[in-house]
């Protein structure tokens, strides 16, 4: 069974950092590209940033470039996401998930909380 746990997420002030983890399992995980996502209050869910699988970082929102880092550790079956610089329009619960998955959509997991205020 796919499964993802995202973890690392929490309030910060604005221009702080954080660096969110996600454990992946059920699948092949070095072989497919994985992405983190995020969904704001009354907002439809947006990529973030993706990266293959062999650990190159394919695409990030222009929202986040320069700010947030996308990297995986394929013997942990882990990606992370580093976002510094922070800002209020970065709060959002942020998930992880493998849009190389067939029906990639039904495996959402819980996501995690991440407040950006003062």
């Amino acid at each position: 069974q796919v499964q993802f746990v995202e973890s690392g997420g929490g309030l910060v002030q604005p221009g702080g950092s954080l660096r969110l983890s996600c454990a992946a399992s059920g699948f092949t995980f070095s072989t497919y590209a994985m992405g983190w996502y995020r969904q704001a209050p009354g907002k439809d869910r947006e990529v973030v940033a993706i990266i293959t699988g062999f650990d190159v970082p394919m695409n990030y929102a222009d929202s986040v470039k320069g700010r947030f880092t996308i990297s995986r550790d394929n013997a942990e079956k882990r990606v992370f996401l580093q976002m510094n610089s922070l800002k209020p329009e970065d709060t959002a619960v942020y998930y992880c998930n493998s849009p190389g998955i067939s029906g990639y959509k039904s495996f959402w997991g819980q996501g995690t909380q991440v407040t950006v205020s003062s």
